[in-house]
């Protein structure tokens, strides 16, 4: 009883799929005389004709086409497994990271960095939300962590850890050209002055209202982002002041061509951690936590 040599199986579709021996030869390297060989041993194995001569070319014969078909379907499957394979094996060393919208980009990217420099490379899924979304993905394992502004809310049942990164005070930045325009020292120099604030999703949000209450300031509040990057565009146009923590002042100057107009130590923001682990164990979340103990908010 025949059997299916599937190397003659794939030299067979190859011309098929080509059109003639001297492309395919061309396609896998060979030589002609090679593939001719082959196509004769697959073709008395099986005890049929599978093409027939038309000038130059192959055509398939009944046969040829009804073998063709079934061809298609097996080295289409193959594909198919190949793709589950490698996607097997790249999900095998992902690590799905969430991040709260409320977290300014220049941290998480601070962040996340040591996890890049591991000796055993790791392929990295980044999803930015809400914080309340992106818990509910860690509940269900679509998420490894959490990077956030603030611990996991009291009024969500979420079994989680909250693993506290550091805190930062907070530094105010202006275009060169509004910081000329302020009198007086700081912080009094923020009154009336033109502010763009985070919007009440940041956890800094409410801290900063009663830093500005208790210094008695009333500036004139521009508006409100919900993205801290989009904020600080803003401010590198010119449109007012804002605050960023004190941790990325270089970076923040460096990149949206502003200077530091004063720091408020006293106003603290704080960055977590999220995990379903009481104490983290795998490599990429004991990376960034102890880069950002030992460096970042060193």
């Amino acid at each position: 009883m025949a059997t299916l040599n599937f190397k003659h199986l794939r030299y067979f579709w190859i011309v098929a799929k080509s059109g003639s021996i001297a492309r395919a030869a061309r396609q896998l390297h060979v030589t002609p005389q090679t593939i001719s060989g082959q196509l004769s041993e697959f073709a008395a194995t099986l005890g049929v004709e599978l093409f027939r001569r038309s000038g130059r070319n192959l055509e398939l014969s009944d046969s040829g086409r009804r073998i063709l078909a079934y061809a298609d379907d097996i080295f289409s499957r193959e594909d198919a497994l190949l793709e589950v394979v490698r996607d097997q094996s790249r999900a095998a060393s992902s690590f799905r990271l969430g991040f709260a919208d409320s977290v300014s980009k220049l941290i998480a990217c601070r962040l996340v960095e040591p996890a890049l420099s591991l000796p055993e490379p790791l392929y990295l899924v980044c999803r930015e939300g809400r914080l309340d979304s992106l818990l509910a993905d860690l509940a269900v394992h679509r998420l490894d962590m959490i990077i956030a502004d603030r611990p996991i809310p009291a009024h969500l049942s979420v079994r989680g850890y909250n693993h506290l990164l550091g805190e930062s005070g907070m530094t105010v930045f202006a275009t060169a050209a509004l910081a000329a325009t302020l009198k007086g020292e700081f912080p009094a120099c923020l009154d009336g002055a033109p502010l763009l604030l985070p919007g009440e999703d940041f956890a800094i949000y409410h801290r900063l209202q009663q830093w500005l209450g208790t210094h008695e300031l009333h500036p004139r509040v521009v508006g409100e982002f919900d993205d801290s990057a989009m904020m600080k565009t803003f401010g590198q146009s010119g449109a007012g002041l804002f605050f960023a923590p004190d941790v990325i002042a270089e970076q923040v100057c460096r990149q949206y061509g502003v200077i530091e107009v004063g720091r408020a130590e006293a106003l603290v923001e704080q960055v977590y951690a999220i995990t379903t682990e009481r104490r983290l164990s795998h490599p990429a979340t004991v990376a960034i936590s102890q880069a950002a103990r030992h460096e970042l908010f060193a």
